[in-house]
C-alpha cells in the first residue's frame, strides 16, 4: 500500500503548523478528504477517521457556537488514532480546545491561505499522485509526436539504440532501462525515469551518455502518459506477424490495458522509422482514420462489384 506523510503535505503546500508538531510523521494512506460537519454536530456513525479532516468557514463558525465541554468532546472523537491531520482553510483562527486536543493526541492542525474548494482540489490531486499504484518495467519510454511509446523486449535486442535514433530524429527520451509507471484514478499510465538514471541512455560498446547534455533540453522530458507499447522480438521465419493491422492486441500494465504492437527485428530493418510510423498511425486512429479499415472496406466493395458483374 502506497503512503505519504503529513510533513510532505506541509512542505508541498507551505502550510503553517498550528499545533501537534510531533505528529508530522503520521502516514496518509487514502486520497479522499473529509469535511466533518456532521461529526461536529455529534453524528459519528460512518466517520472516515483515516482521511485528512478539512474545516472551512462553516465548520469553524459552527464549532465556535458550542460550549467548551462539547468542543473538547467533539475534538477528542474527531481526532482518532488513525487520523493523519486536520487542515483549516483561509488562514482561519482555531479555538483553543482544538489546539489543546491536538497537542494531547499529537495530531497536527495545519493552516492554509487557500479557499476551501481550491484546497480540496489541490490536496486531492497531490494525494492521487503520491498514492497512485506503481510498477517498474524494463524498457525504454519515448515521446514520439506527442505519443508516449513504451519500447519493450529482451535485453540486448536494440531498445536503447532505437531510442537514440529516435532522439536524433527529433523525438524525446523519457526513461531508459527502468521505467517507473504510476496509474492515476482515471486509469492513465504515467511513466518516468528513476532519479538516479534520469536523462541517461546506455549504448553497448559506447557506454552511458547524457541525452540532455548531448542533444539539449528539448531531447528529454521527465514524464509522459503511456499510450502504446511496442514489443521488439527476434524475427522467427515461420511465425505469422500482423500484416494489415485490423486486429488490435492489448497489453495490461497495472490495471489498465493499452494497445501493443509486436515488431520483428532482423538486420536491415530501421526500427526507429517503423516505431515512428507506428506512433503516427496511432495518432491517426485516435483522430478517426484507420488505414487498415479503409482498405478492408475498399476490398469488400471491389469483390462485391466483381460478383455483381459476373452474375
Amino acid at each position: 500500500m502506497r503512503k505519504t506523510k503529513v510533513s510532505n503535505v506541509v512542505e508541498h503546500f507551505h502550510m503553517k503548523v498550528l499545533s501537534g508538531e510531533e505528529g508530522l510523521g503520521r502516514e496518509i494512506t487514502v486520497t479522499d478528504l473529509s469535511r466533518p460537519g456532521l461529526q461536529l454536530a455529534g453524528y459519528f456513525p460512518h466517520y472516515a477517521s483515516e482521511r485528512i479532516q478539512l474545516m472551512g468557514i462553516s465548520e469553524i463558525e459552527f464549532f465556535s457556537t458550542l460550549s467548551r465541554e462539547v468542543r473538547l468532546e467533539r475534538m477528542r472523537l474527531l481526532m482518532q488514532d488513525n487520523t493523519p491531520c486536520l487542515c483549516v482553510s483561509r488562514n482561519q483562527d482555531v479555538a483553543p480546545e482544538m489546539i489543546e486536543v491536538s497537542n494531547e493526541k499529537n495530531i497536527p492542525i495545519l493552516q492554509s491561505p487557500l479557499a476551501t474548494t481550491s484546497l480540496v482540489s489541490k490536496l486531492t490531486n497531490f494525494l492521487e499522485n503520491k498514492l497512485a499504484p506503481t510498477s517498474t518495467v524494463h524498457g525504454v519510454l519515448t515521446d514520439i509526436y506527442g505519443v508516449g511509446v513504451l519500447i519493450m523486449g529482451s535485453s540486448g535486442i536494440g531498445k536503447s539504440e532505437t531510442a537514440l535514433e529516435l532522439v536524433k530524429r527529433g523525438h524525446r527520451l523519457v526513461a531508459d532501462d527502468a521505467v517507473e509507471i504510476r496509474q492515476t484514478q482515471q486509469g492513465q499510465l504515467i511513466g518516468s525515469a528513476p532519479e538516479l538514471i534520469q536523462h541517461l541512455l546506455e549504448i553497448r560498446g559506447v557506454g552511458i551518455i547524457n541525452v540532455m547534455t548531448m542533444f539539449g533540453a528539448g531531447a528529454v522530458r521527465n514524464a509522459k502518459n503511456i499510450a502504446m507499447v511496442v514489443r521488439l522480438e527476434l524475427w522467427e521465419e515461420h511465425k505469422m506477424y500482423e500484416r494489415l493491422g485490423l486486429d488490435e492486441e492489448r497489453f495490461k500494465l497495472i490495471d489498465t490495458e493499452i494497445p501493443i504492437l509486436t515488431v520483428p527485428v532482423r538486420p536491415g530493418r530501421n526500427l526507429a522509422v517503423i516505431i515512428e510510423v507506428a506512433a503516427m498511425n496511432f495518432r491517426l486512429k485516435r483522430m478517426g482514420y484507420n488505414a487498415a479499415m479503409t482498405f478492408s472496406r475498399r476490398l469488400t466493395d471491389t469483390i462485391e462489384d466483381v460478383d455483381s458483374d459476373i452474375y
